[in-house]
Protein backbone atom coordinates (compact mmCIF):
# COMPACT_ATOMS: atom_id res chain seq x y z
CA UNK A 1 0.00 0.00 0.00
CA UNK A 2 1.54 3.54 -1.18
CA UNK A 3 1.41 6.34 1.32
CA UNK A 4 -1.20 8.03 -0.26
CA UNK A 5 -3.61 4.80 0.06
CA UNK A 6 -2.47 4.40 3.67
CA UNK A 7 -3.48 8.16 4.37
CA UNK A 8 -6.75 7.43 2.91
CA UNK A 9 -7.00 4.13 4.69
CA UNK A 10 -6.68 6.12 8.04
CA UNK A 11 -8.57 8.86 7.61
CA UNK A 12 -11.44 6.75 6.77
CA UNK A 13 -11.28 3.86 9.36
CA UNK A 14 -9.18 6.35 12.19
CA UNK A 15 -7.26 4.97 15.16
CA UNK A 16 -9.42 2.85 17.00
CA UNK A 17 -8.17 -1.05 16.57
CA UNK A 18 -11.43 -2.56 17.30
CA UNK A 19 -14.11 -1.34 15.38
CA UNK A 20 -17.63 -2.19 17.20
CA UNK A 21 -19.65 1.23 15.61
CA UNK A 22 -19.58 3.19 18.73
CA UNK A 23 -21.27 6.56 18.60
CA UNK A 24 -18.27 8.80 19.43
CA UNK A 25 -19.38 10.95 22.62
CA UNK A 26 -20.20 14.44 22.93
CA UNK A 27 -18.45 17.19 24.12
CA UNK A 28 -14.80 18.71 24.68
CA UNK A 29 -11.60 17.20 23.24
CA UNK A 30 -9.94 17.83 26.57
CA UNK A 31 -8.73 15.12 28.95
CA UNK A 32 -9.24 15.93 33.27
CA UNK A 33 -6.39 14.42 33.27
CA UNK A 34 -2.80 14.32 32.25
CA UNK A 35 -0.76 10.94 33.19
CA UNK A 36 1.28 10.02 30.93
CA UNK A 37 4.56 11.82 32.94
CA UNK A 38 7.75 10.64 32.48
CA UNK A 39 6.66 8.48 29.24
CA UNK A 40 7.93 9.91 25.68
CA UNK A 41 5.02 10.52 23.34
CA UNK A 42 5.32 8.78 19.90
CA UNK A 43 6.16 11.68 17.04
CA UNK A 44 5.17 9.30 14.15
CA UNK A 45 2.79 10.83 12.16
CA UNK A 46 -0.96 9.84 11.41
CA UNK A 47 -0.01 6.93 9.26
CA UNK A 48 2.57 5.47 10.81
CA UNK A 49 0.69 5.56 13.92
CA UNK A 50 -2.13 3.63 12.64
CA UNK A 51 0.12 0.85 11.23
CA UNK A 52 2.35 0.84 14.88
CA UNK A 53 -1.04 0.04 16.75
CA UNK A 54 -2.55 -2.35 14.07
CA UNK A 55 1.37 -4.30 14.74
CA UNK A 56 0.96 -3.81 18.40
CA UNK A 57 3.50 -1.64 18.96
CA UNK A 58 1.99 1.66 19.45
CA UNK A 59 -0.68 2.28 22.13
CA UNK A 60 -3.19 5.06 23.10
CA UNK A 61 -2.55 5.39 26.95
CA UNK A 62 -4.67 7.68 29.52
CA UNK A 63 -2.47 7.19 32.11
CA UNK A 64 -0.42 5.44 34.60
CA UNK A 65 -0.13 5.21 38.52
CA UNK A 66 1.87 2.97 41.29
CA UNK A 67 -0.90 2.09 43.54
CA UNK A 68 -0.91 -0.66 46.56
CA UNK A 69 -3.92 -3.14 47.59
CA UNK A 70 -5.41 -1.80 44.55
CA UNK A 71 -6.33 -3.11 41.15
CA UNK A 72 -4.40 -6.60 42.20
CA UNK A 73 -2.02 -7.65 45.14
CA UNK A 74 0.79 -6.14 45.91
CA UNK A 75 2.29 -2.86 44.35
CA UNK A 76 0.65 -2.25 41.01
CA UNK A 77 1.66 -0.44 38.21
CA UNK A 78 -1.49 0.37 36.79
CA UNK A 79 -1.70 1.38 33.83
CA UNK A 80 -5.04 2.80 31.40
CA UNK A 81 -5.52 2.87 27.96
CA UNK A 82 -8.26 4.47 26.44
CA UNK A 83 -11.09 3.59 24.11
CA UNK A 84 -14.10 1.30 25.90
CA UNK A 85 -17.28 -0.20 23.84
CA UNK A 86 -19.65 0.37 26.99
CA UNK A 87 -21.07 3.44 28.02
CA UNK A 88 -21.52 2.59 32.15
CA UNK A 89 -23.81 5.23 33.85
CA UNK A 90 -21.63 5.18 36.64
CA UNK A 91 -18.03 5.73 34.88
CA UNK A 92 -15.56 7.37 37.07
CA UNK A 93 -12.82 7.83 34.10
CA UNK A 94 -15.32 8.74 31.28
CA UNK A 95 -12.37 10.88 29.74
CA UNK A 96 -11.51 7.38 29.15
CA UNK A 97 -13.73 6.30 26.71
CA UNK A 98 -12.59 7.58 23.27
CA UNK A 99 -9.47 6.48 22.12
CA UNK A 100 -8.94 9.66 20.71
CA UNK A 101 -8.91 11.01 24.18
CA UNK A 102 -5.14 9.18 24.98
CA UNK A 103 -1.64 9.79 24.02
CA UNK A 104 0.13 7.69 21.31
CA UNK A 105 3.06 5.54 23.61
CA UNK A 106 4.86 3.00 22.26
CA UNK A 107 5.08 -0.52 23.72
CA UNK A 108 8.78 0.03 24.29
CA UNK A 109 8.00 2.85 25.71
CA UNK A 110 5.89 1.72 28.63
CA UNK A 111 7.72 -1.45 29.15
CA UNK A 112 10.91 0.30 30.03
CA UNK A 113 8.73 1.98 32.20
CA UNK A 114 7.30 -0.82 33.73
CA UNK A 115 11.13 -2.44 34.24
CA UNK A 116 11.86 0.24 36.46
CA UNK A 117 9.69 -1.06 39.10
CA UNK A 118 10.44 -4.31 38.95
CA UNK A 119 12.21 -4.03 42.39
CA UNK A 120 9.43 -3.15 43.73
CA UNK A 121 7.05 -5.97 42.67
CA UNK A 122 9.42 -8.54 43.86
CA UNK A 123 9.07 -7.28 47.06
CA UNK A 124 5.33 -6.46 47.28
CA UNK A 125 4.23 -9.51 45.51
CA UNK A 126 3.08 -6.96 42.92
CA UNK A 127 3.20 -6.03 38.71
CA UNK A 128 1.03 -4.65 36.25
CA UNK A 129 -2.42 -4.33 35.94
CA UNK A 130 -3.39 -3.38 32.03
CA UNK A 131 -7.00 -1.42 32.85
CA UNK A 132 -8.77 1.17 30.95
CA UNK A 133 -11.22 2.14 29.23
CA UNK A 134 -10.83 -1.23 28.01
CA UNK A 135 -7.88 -2.59 27.59
CA UNK A 136 -9.05 -5.31 25.03
CA UNK A 137 -10.40 -2.35 22.48
CA UNK A 138 -6.03 -2.57 21.73
CA UNK A 139 -5.77 -6.41 22.14
CA UNK A 140 -1.88 -6.46 20.10
CA UNK A 141 -0.75 -3.50 22.18
CA UNK A 142 -2.09 -5.65 25.23
CA UNK A 143 -0.24 -8.47 24.24
CA UNK A 144 2.91 -7.31 23.18
CA UNK A 145 2.70 -5.36 26.74
CA UNK A 146 2.19 -8.60 28.55
CA UNK A 147 4.71 -10.89 26.58
CA UNK A 148 7.23 -7.98 27.60
CA UNK A 149 6.05 -8.08 30.95
CA UNK A 150 6.13 -11.90 31.33
CA UNK A 151 9.74 -11.82 29.83
CA UNK A 152 10.61 -9.18 33.09
CA UNK A 153 9.22 -12.08 35.35
CA UNK A 154 6.72 -9.45 36.63
CA UNK A 155 3.17 -10.82 37.71
CA UNK A 156 0.59 -9.79 35.10
CA UNK A 157 -3.01 -8.73 35.44
CA UNK A 158 -5.84 -6.95 33.21
CA UNK A 159 -8.95 -5.09 34.43
CA UNK A 160 -11.88 -5.96 31.89
CA UNK A 161 -15.56 -5.54 31.43
CA UNK A 162 -15.19 -9.32 29.20
CA UNK A 163 -17.46 -7.74 26.48
CA UNK A 164 -14.30 -8.25 24.01
CA UNK A 165 -13.62 -11.18 25.36
CA UNK A 166 -13.37 -12.87 22.49
CA UNK A 167 -10.52 -10.39 21.22
CA UNK A 168 -8.40 -11.95 24.09
CA UNK A 169 -6.05 -14.75 22.86
CA UNK A 170 -5.03 -17.62 23.78
CA UNK A 171 -1.76 -17.07 23.83
CA UNK A 172 -2.64 -13.70 25.81
CA UNK A 173 -3.91 -15.59 28.47
CA UNK A 174 -0.89 -17.51 28.79
CA UNK A 175 0.75 -14.50 29.47
CA UNK A 176 -1.99 -13.40 32.71
CA UNK A 177 -1.63 -14.27 35.76
CA UNK A 178 -5.03 -12.60 36.93
CA UNK A 179 -8.07 -11.16 35.17
CA UNK A 180 -10.30 -8.37 37.13
CA UNK A 181 -13.65 -9.18 35.81
CA UNK A 182 -16.06 -6.96 36.72
CA UNK A 183 -19.46 -8.03 36.44
CA UNK A 184 -21.68 -5.04 36.19
CA UNK A 185 -25.45 -7.17 36.44
CA UNK A 186 -26.75 -10.45 36.41
CA UNK A 187 -29.88 -9.17 34.51
CA UNK A 188 -29.71 -8.77 30.80
CA UNK A 189 -32.12 -5.55 31.46
CA UNK A 190 -30.14 -3.95 34.03
CA UNK A 191 -26.72 -4.67 32.50
CA UNK A 192 -27.89 -3.08 29.11
CA UNK A 193 -29.39 0.00 30.98
CA UNK A 194 -25.87 -0.02 33.15
CA UNK A 195 -24.11 -0.64 30.16
CA UNK A 196 -25.77 -0.08 26.85
CA UNK A 197 -24.90 -3.70 25.74
CA UNK A 198 -25.40 -7.35 25.94
CA UNK A 199 -24.21 -9.66 29.43
CA UNK A 200 -23.81 -12.49 27.23
CA UNK A 201 -20.07 -11.90 26.18
CA UNK A 202 -18.52 -11.11 29.83
CA UNK A 203 -20.79 -14.06 30.97
CA UNK A 204 -18.87 -16.28 28.38
CA UNK A 205 -15.08 -14.57 28.81
CA UNK A 206 -15.30 -15.54 32.63
CA UNK A 207 -16.47 -18.98 31.73
CA UNK A 208 -13.35 -19.36 28.84
CA UNK A 209 -11.40 -18.11 32.15
CA UNK A 210 -12.51 -20.49 34.75
CA UNK A 211 -11.76 -23.38 31.87
CA UNK A 212 -8.30 -22.45 31.29
CA UNK A 213 -7.30 -22.02 35.03
CA UNK A 214 -6.77 -18.35 34.78
CA UNK A 215 -7.92 -17.27 38.21
CA UNK A 216 -10.23 -14.60 39.02
CA UNK A 217 -11.05 -11.53 40.96
CA UNK A 218 -14.81 -10.36 40.30
CA UNK A 219 -15.70 -6.58 40.71
CA UNK A 220 -19.01 -5.94 41.21
CA UNK A 221 -19.86 -2.01 41.27
CA UNK A 222 -23.70 -1.71 43.79
CA UNK A 223 -25.57 1.25 42.68
CA UNK A 224 -28.93 1.96 44.68
CA UNK A 225 -31.83 1.97 42.69
CA UNK A 226 -29.72 0.36 39.53
CA UNK A 227 -27.55 -3.22 40.51
CA UNK A 228 -28.98 -3.71 44.16
CA UNK A 229 -31.60 -5.33 43.53
CA UNK A 230 -31.71 -8.35 45.42
CA UNK A 231 -32.53 -11.13 42.44
CA UNK A 232 -29.95 -9.10 40.06
CA UNK A 233 -27.29 -9.80 42.75
CA UNK A 234 -28.54 -13.64 43.50
CA UNK A 235 -27.92 -13.74 39.48
CA UNK A 236 -24.31 -12.42 39.74
CA UNK A 237 -23.42 -14.33 42.99
CA UNK A 238 -24.74 -17.66 41.56
CA UNK A 239 -23.18 -17.31 38.03
CA UNK A 240 -19.66 -16.00 40.12
CA UNK A 241 -20.04 -19.18 42.53
CA UNK A 242 -19.89 -21.27 39.39
CA UNK A 243 -16.70 -19.91 38.07
CA UNK A 244 -14.09 -22.45 39.62
CA UNK A 245 -10.55 -20.12 39.53
CA UNK A 246 -12.66 -17.16 41.24
CA UNK A 247 -10.30 -16.16 44.42
CA UNK A 248 -12.06 -12.66 45.69
CA UNK A 249 -15.15 -10.76 45.02
CA UNK A 250 -14.87 -6.75 45.28
CA UNK A 251 -18.42 -5.49 45.92
CA UNK A 252 -17.32 -1.57 44.95
CA UNK A 253 -19.94 1.51 46.51
CA UNK A 254 -20.98 3.80 43.87
CA UNK A 255 -19.55 7.40 44.26
CA UNK A 256 -20.14 10.50 42.67
CA UNK A 257 -16.07 11.01 42.45
CA UNK A 258 -16.22 11.15 38.40
CA UNK A 259 -19.25 13.24 38.00
CA UNK A 260 -16.87 16.70 37.62
CA UNK A 261 -15.39 14.51 34.93
CA UNK A 262 -18.77 14.27 32.96
CA UNK A 263 -19.70 17.59 33.21
CA UNK A 264 -16.32 18.91 32.12
CA UNK A 265 -16.64 17.11 28.75
CA UNK A 266 -20.01 18.04 28.35
CA UNK A 267 -21.39 14.69 28.68
CA UNK A 268 -24.58 14.41 30.77
CA UNK A 269 -24.72 12.39 33.60
CA UNK A 270 -27.35 10.80 34.79
CA UNK A 271 -26.78 9.28 38.25
CA UNK A 272 -26.38 12.77 39.80
CA UNK A 273 -28.96 12.26 42.20
CA UNK A 274 -28.07 8.95 42.75
CA UNK A 275 -26.56 8.63 46.93
CA UNK A 276 -23.65 6.25 47.77
CA UNK A 277 -25.34 3.10 49.17
CA UNK A 278 -25.86 2.26 52.98
CA UNK A 279 -23.49 0.17 55.49
CA UNK A 280 -26.73 -1.96 55.98
CA UNK A 281 -27.05 -2.70 51.86
CA UNK A 282 -23.51 -3.03 51.46
CA UNK A 283 -23.75 -5.47 54.41
CA UNK A 284 -26.41 -7.33 52.67
CA UNK A 285 -24.77 -7.50 49.37
CA UNK A 286 -21.88 -9.09 50.44
CA UNK A 287 -23.35 -11.33 52.37
CA UNK A 288 -25.36 -12.67 49.33
CA UNK A 289 -21.67 -13.20 47.99
CA UNK A 290 -20.69 -15.06 50.78
CA UNK A 291 -23.90 -16.93 50.87
CA UNK A 292 -22.20 -18.87 47.77
CA UNK A 293 -19.00 -19.58 49.89
CA UNK A 294 -17.25 -16.92 48.05
CA UNK A 295 -14.63 -14.63 49.64
CA UNK A 296 -16.04 -11.34 49.69
CA UNK A 297 -14.82 -7.62 50.54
Amino acid sequence: MNATAAQREADEVGAPVVELGVPLVGGSNHRSTAGTAGLDVSEADRVERFAQMRAGELGSLHSWELVTAVDGPGTRLTTFLSGCPLRCLYCHNPDTMEMRRGEPITADELLGRIRRYRPIFEVTGGGLTISGGEPLMQPAFVARVLRGAKELGIHTAIDTSGYLGAHCTDAMLDDLDLVLLDVKSGDEETYKRVTGRELAPTLDFGCRLAARGTEIWVRFVLVPGLTDDVENVERVAAYVASLSTVTRVEVLPFHQMGRDKWDALGMRYELDETPAPSPELVARVREQFRAQGLTTY
